[in-house]
């Protein structure tokens, strides 16, 4: 479940936020913000779905997932292949991010 929620989130948060930037950054009307907000809350509620006993430990992770979903954005919506520096980048934040959800805790 919290693989689905953070790949989720993580779409809902760059389509969000890529509606702002179309409408600041490439000159689309104002109404691009109408999804882009909804999309932006759909982001919020998904990572509640996450069980974990703390919030900044989810928001850590996601970070993760975050980078390489926009690492995936790049090369498939905007058509700019990722470089390697890019893919290992994105390996690095993957494996902290599996370090903080994976990782032994003591109580």
């Amino acid at each position: 479940m919290t693989a689905f929620a953070f790949i989720g989130a993580a779409l809902a948060e760059i389509a969000g936020c890529f509606a702002f930037w179309a409408w600041l950054r490439l000159d689309k009307s104002p109404l691009w913000l109408l999804p882009g907000l909804a999309s932006l809350a759909v982001f919020a509620w998904l990572l509640t779905l996450v069980e974990a006993d703390y919030a900044g430990r989810t928001y850590a992770a996601y970070g993760g997932v975050y980078i390489a979903s926009a690492l995936l954005w790049l090369w498939l919506a905007e058509g700019t292949r990722p470089d390697r520096w890019d893919l290992l980048g994105g390996v690095v934040c993957l494996s902290g991010a599996a370090i903080i959800v994976f990782g032994p805790r003591t109580a």
